[in-house]
């Protein structure tokens, strides 16, 4: 089973630019089907955007549509989640999480992951 780190949180001003990243170690990171998911405080966990195994697929919630694009590396076992145009709702902590069983199809619903990270804060500031 792979093991997940997220990196690349920060305090920004809207309108700036993110990019985070999220690596894996451990498993066989490319049969894994990825994604990112958002917690603000008071909220519950909130799909971001996913990725299929081979990077061939992926999904964005409205949200963030335009803005985010997750991507992945399997060479480097890496996943990425770059924001542009950040504006104060997508202040929150960024989890990465891995699912074993949609891989092709991806998933929006966080029950479908089995690994997490530990997760890592973006704060943007009006």
């Amino acid at each position: 089973q792979v093991q997940l780190v997220e990196s690349g949180g920060g305090l920004v001003q809207a309108g700036d630019s993110l990019r985070l990243s999220c690596a894996a170690s451990g498993g066989t990171f490319s049969t894994y089907g990825m994604g990112w998911f958002r917690q603000a405080p008071g909220k519950e966990r909130a799909f971001v955007a996913a990725i299929s195994w081979n990077g061939g697929k992926t999904t964005h919630s409205i949200s963030v549509r335009g803005r985010f694009t997750i991507s992945r590396d399997n060479a480097k076992k890496m996943l990425y989640l770059q924001m542009n145009n950040l504006i104060p709702e997508d202040t929150a902590v960024y989890y990465c999480a891995a699912t074993s069983r949609y891989s092709v199809t991806m998933t929006m619903s966080f029950t479908d992951y089995d690994v997490w990270g530990q997760g890592t804060q973006v704060t943007v500031s009006s």
